[in-house]
């Protein structure tokens, strides 16, 4: 008895820690967001390359004309807020995107859930992510993604997100200042967001001349990208 008491009180202990909630979330994600593999393929389509990206096109614009009708304030962010400043640069170094992020004030969320609903989006909320989705049987993928202004997204992290206020208006919807893109990434720091920063980099849109304004950890790892683009 003695043992099997340490035995379970060692596993009470494993599952209240930080870690393990954290495995928890991510398989809970990683259930969510991928299907089984497909038992066979489909044909090649040059049309489907092509129509991956109107798709994510259609997707942001309804999300971003929804919000602005409603005078929900709100910023692209993510993959295509870093797609559609390299555009300004150079459109062959466009990276497609997945979803689209939206950047908003916690205290918007219930009005943004309004409005985009009534525009069509199905809301779920998985892993601690809150997601729109383009139907009730659309993939993860095919979704608005929210992030919450004004907070970390990891307890762990250096900084907060920025305020919806730090953006700029692209004319039919508002995307995430450039400064506050650059610090979201580096916070973050994943493999995907070293990804984003190197497609910054190489168009000539970040360089050494951040590093002074930029907190010293996160000029750090901007330090490390600009060493070592490949590492």
């Amino acid at each position: 008895m003695g043992v099997l008491a340490h035995r379970i009180s060692r596993e009470t202990w494993w599952a209240s820690t930080p870690a393990y909630k954290k495995r928890v979330r991510n398989a809970q994600w990683r259930s969510f967001a991928y299907s089984p593999c497909p038992r066979s393929l489909a044909h090649f389509s040059l049309d489907r390359v092509v129509n991956a990206p109107a798709i994510i096109r259609q997707r942001l614009m309804k999300a971003s004309v929804a919000l602005s009708s409603a005078g929900v304030p709100y910023a692209i962010t993510g993959e295509s807020a870093v797609a559609l400043w390299v555009s300004r640069v150079d459109e062959a170094a466009i990276r497609n995107t997945q979803d689209v992020d939206v950047l908003l004030r916690r205290s918007d969320f219930d009005a943004a859930r309004a409005a985009l609903e009534a525009a069509g989006f199905v809301y779920r909320h998985v892993a601690g992510i809150d997601a729109f989705l383009d139907s009730p049987t659309a993939k993860p993928r095919d979704a608005v993604h929210i992030v919450f202004a004004n907070e970390k997204v990891r307890d762990h992290e250096t900084i907060a997100n920025p305020d919806v206020d730090e953006s700029e208006d692209a004319g039919a919807f508002r995307v995430i200042a450039l400064d506050a893109l650059v610090r979201i990434k580096l916070t973050a720091y994943r493999d995907k967001d070293r990804t984003h920063l190197r497609d910054l980099i190489e168009v000539g849109l970040v360089d050494a001349g951040w590093l002074a304004k930029l907190p010293g950890p996160l000029a750090d790892r901007l330090r490390l990208l600009l060493d070592n683009p490949q590492g």
